[in-house]
C-alpha cells in the first residue's frame, strides 16, 4: 500500500477513535434479502465494537468467548474475533477494511478472504448485508475438503463500499462480525 492512501486511512480511523459509543450490544435476526435496504433495525454489535467517523459500529478483534484452540490453526489469529461457536481470523485495522485495486473486481465489487475457526461441527455458511444503504446481496465462496471442525478458508464479496453486517453459521450457531468496506487508490 502506498504511504499517502495508507496515511489518509489512519488519520481517519484515529480521528473516529475519540468517537466511542457506550451503548450495550444489540441482538436482531438477520433476514436475508435479494437486496438488503437501509437498516432501521440496530446490527448485532459485539461488545468490542466502536463507531467509525463512517458511522458503522465496527468489530475490532477480541472475543465474546475464550478461544477453544490454538491461534496457529487461525489465520490472523492475532487479529481475531470470535465466541464460542466460531471465530474469524484477520480484521482490518480499526474495522476499515482497505481495499486496495487489486482486490476491486471490474464491475467494482470488493473481494477478501477470510479464515474461520470452527469450534462447533458442520458446514460453514456466510450471510451479510449492508447496514448504511441499499446494496446486491454479498455473496461467499466457502470450499469443500476442510472437515466437519477446525479452520476453513473463504472468499467473501461486498458488491459496494458501506457498513456490513457478516455472519458466520456452523450448525445452530452463529458469529457476526461488522466492517466498513473501502476502496483505495493503492
Amino acid at each position: 500500500m502506498a504511504i499517502l492512501p495508507r496515511l489518509a486511512v489512519l488519520l481517519v480511523i484515529a480521528l473516529g477513535a475519540g468517537a466511542c459509543d457506550d451503548s450495550p450490544p444489540h441482538q436482531v435476526v438477520t433476514r436475508e434479502t435479494p437486496q438488503s435496504e437501509p437498516s432501521t433495525v440496530p446490527p448485532t454489535v459485539p461488545s468490542a465494537a466502536q463507531p467509525t467517523p463512517y458511522g458503522c459500529p465496527v468489530t475490532l478483534p477480541g472475543s465474546a468467548g475464550t478461544p477453544q484452540f490454538d491461534p496457529a490453526a487461525l489465520y490472523g489469529a492475532g487479529s481475531s474475533y470470535g465466541n464460542d461457536v466460531l471465530w474469524v481470523g484477520g480484521l482490518w485495522p480499526g474495522g476499515v477494511l482497505a481495499a486496495e485495486p487489486a482486490f476491486v473486481d471490474p464491475d467494482g465489487s470488493v473481494h477478501m478472504k477470510f479464515g474461520w475457526y470452527r469450534i462447533a461441527t458442520g458446514s460453514l455458511t456466510i450471510t451479510g448485508r449492508r447496514l448504511d444503504g441499499p446494496a446486491p446481496a454479498l455473496t461467499a465462496d466457502v470450499p469443500e475438503g476442510y472437515g466437519a471442525s477446525g479452520f476453513q478458508s473463504s472468499g467473501v464479496r461486498f458488491p459496494v463500499e458501506g457498513c456490513w453486517e457478516v455472519t458466520g453459521h456452523v450448525g445452530t450457531g452463529s458469529m457476526s462480525f461488522v466492517t466498513y468496506v473501502l476502496k483505495t487508490p493503492g
